[in-house]
């Protein structure tokens, strides 16, 4: 049997990370006999060498284990509080696209719940400063994806990722977020309403302990998670030293596809996706065709439901709101550019534009701006 308070016991012992701790689990096939286990036959485990089975028995068997078990006693009580869970490795919810990465770590804190569709997941990632173009194609993307049945993976932070999540939840489709610190220290703090609906509607997974902070040094490594949960990686809008890259050259290493979505060659937000592009790392896209084509095969499933592939019906509009429906992109429009197009009053447009913005199909930005989501 494989314990969470034996796993969150074993993972204190001296220079046993999560890959040692992974394969001494496996070795032994569950955690009760790693206790017991003699110094020669922990040194069989691949990564022990016989100094440093010796250095881990001796832990488990003395003062140490002591310690670690209060250590593990405690995290509990702090994961009891937020009502969330623990699932390792060797569990059936744990997400087989996960166990697939280099270093998949051996248990997660999560908050909600996993389920099988989840493995029909894309991550969307980008820049923590977006312009209205990104959060635009963020939103759109997002929705796309919901409306497939993906769940959309990204990392809580500001910018692109929360435009990410707050979409999927919008259109009802499911998200999971990976954050960089415990579940008890939602980071950043504006997010935490957002989490809760997460929570409610997907997941909130971390690798790290109860009480960890949002440190700089745990982002990346979390950056490896959200490319490790999805079939792909999306990148909106980043520059070229931007965490995103990091989620993209994580993505490639697992052997994942990557797309991104291009943007204005004036702008530093989108030096990042015009290097990916350029370097032959991500496939270009422009709108969700570009990336169904890449996963037709993973999608497969998904893709047969023709109720579910086909594109939604437009409700019923006016001759007025279809006009500017169709001249809308999602590139954002001032309201007087608009009404000239059309050849009609500024106060008309206003008016029409307004209903298509309660029929969800648009969106105004600062400024009197729009664009079509």
């Amino acid at each position: 049997m494989i314990s969470v308070t034996d796993l969150l016991v074993l993972s204190q012992t001296p220079n046993i990370g999560a890959n040692r701790l992974r394969k001494l689990v496996s070795h032994f096939n569950d955690t009760e006999s790693i206790f017991t286990a003699s110094a020669r036959e922990v040194a069989n485990v691949e990564g022990f060498s016989k100094k440093l089975a010796s250095v881990a028995v001796h832990f488990l068997k003395n003062e140490g284990r002591v310690r670690a078990q209060r250590y593990a006693e405690h995290q509990l009580s702090l994961l009891n509080k937020v009502e969330g869970c623990i699932i390792t490795y060797w569990d059936k919810a744990y997400p087989e696209l996960l166990k697939k990465i280099y270093d998949p770590p051996p248990f997660l804190f999560m908050l909600g719940d996993l389920n099988e569709n989840d493995k029909y997941a894309l991550a969307i990632v980008g820049t923590r400063q977006p312009s209205d173009y990104g959060k635009a194609i963020a939103e759109k993307f997002s929705q796309e994806f919901v409306r497939l049945g993906i769940t959309v993976v990204s990392g809580l932070a500001r910018g692109i990722d929360t435009v990410a999540h707050a979409s999927a939840l919008k259109h009802g489709g499911r998200t999971i977020a990976v954050i960089g610190s415990g579940l008890d220290v939602i980071y950043p703090q504006e997010n935490k309403s957002l989490s809760n609906r997460i929570a409610e509607h997907g997941s909130i997974i971390s690798e790290y302990e109860m009480g960890a902070k949002p440190d700089a040094v745990n982002f990346p490594r979390r950056n490896r998670l959200i490319s490790g949960l999805s079939l792909g990686t999306l990148v909106v809008e980043t520059d070229i030293n931007g965490g995103a890259m990091i989620t993209a050259n994580m993505a490639l290493d697992q052997n994942r596809e990557v797309f991104a979505v291009p943007g204005a060659i004036t702008s530093k937000r989108s030096h990042g996706c015009h290097a990916l592009i350029r370097e032959g790392k991500a496939k270009l896209v422009e709108n969700i065709d570009d990336i169904i084509a890449e996963l037709s095969g993973k999608l497969k499933p998904l893709l047969r439901d023709k109720g579910i592939n086909e594109q939604q019906p437009l409700p019923s509009l006016s001759l007025f709101e279809k006009s500017l429906y169709d001249i809308l992109t999602e590139s954002p429009q001032h309201i007087d550019a608009i009404a000239e197009l059309l050849n009609i009053s500024t106060a008309d447009a206003l008016v029409n534009l307004l209903s298509l913005e309660f029929k969800g199909l648009i969106r105004q930005l600062a400024g009197k701006m729009f664009v079509r989501i």
